[in-house]
């Protein structure tokens, strides 16, 4: 059985998973493993507030802790936690700014229960960077209507969690560099190009992939992990 995820208002989202489900859906759309895992009930998701409002913080890590506990071994058929936001027009950079601010908020609330994944690093400049949640470590990308990339824009701002641990299974088995051959092939055919932030799994800091926005060598990641009392405040 389906765990009961704490939906805001199961009424209210069943729209927005069907509005996703259709942009997922769409002949076009680039990513292959996350149509697998539409098609295959692989997704589990939840309606929250505004992003990063810290509204539905608390609500978010209880349902990735939920997620993670259903899929401890994932395997090798692509799972994903879609959690979405209360639709409203964000430029790209807003959405960025919001999206680092609202996964700044998830870590001072998850802090408090568990440690960071102890599989990869805390500093968002590092290149085995993972974002961490309930001690599991979680590759996170942005979608939102104003993305500059036709792939990333989702009709509604949401923040899809992938587990890190799958994607090393999936390069471990050979199984990922076909995925990722074929998601950036249709990528170009979609977009004309390839996303330049986009690196070899594991090569940089993913940390420049979250958000979708293009970022240049100068940029630097405002998230920090927070290791003492002082800092959480």
């Amino acid at each position: 059985m389906t765990p009961d995820y704490s939906i805001a208002s199961v009424a209210n989202a069943d729209p927005f998973v069907a509005t996703l489900g259709a942009y997922v859906a769409e002949p076009d759309f680039p990513c292959v493993g996350a149509r697998s895992a539409f098609n295959k009930g692989r997704v589990r998701h939840g309606l929250y507030g505004r992003l990063g409002a810290r509204i539905d913080v608390a609500t978010l890590c209880a349902d990735l802790e939920r997620f993670s506990d259903e899929f401890p071994n994932p395997g090798a058929e692509p799972v994903t936690f879609v959690a979405m936001f209360e639709d409203e027009a964000m430029s790209e950079s807003l959405f960025a700014d919001r999206m680092w601010r609202e996964l700044q908020k998830v870590h001072a609330h998850d802090r408090d229960a568990f440690d960071w994944d102890p599989e990869v690093s805390d500093d968002p400049s590092e290149p085995d960077f993972s974002f961490s949640v309930a001690g599991r470590a979680f590759f996170v990308v942005g979608l939102h209507p104003n993305a500059s990339r036709l792939a990333r824009r989702a009709p509604i701002p949401c923040l899809v969690f992938n587990f890190h641990d799958q994607f090393e299974a999936l390069r471990t088995s050979g199984k990922y560099a076909g995925l990722q051959k074929v998601t950036r092939q249709r990528d170009l055919a979609l977009q004309g190009s390839i996303n330049p932030v986009l690196a070899q799994f594991g090569d940089a800091s993913e940390a420049r992939q979250y958000s979708g926005q293009p970022v240049d060598d100068a940029w630097r990641c405002p998230f920090h992990a927070l290791r003492t009392p002082v800092e959480a405040e």
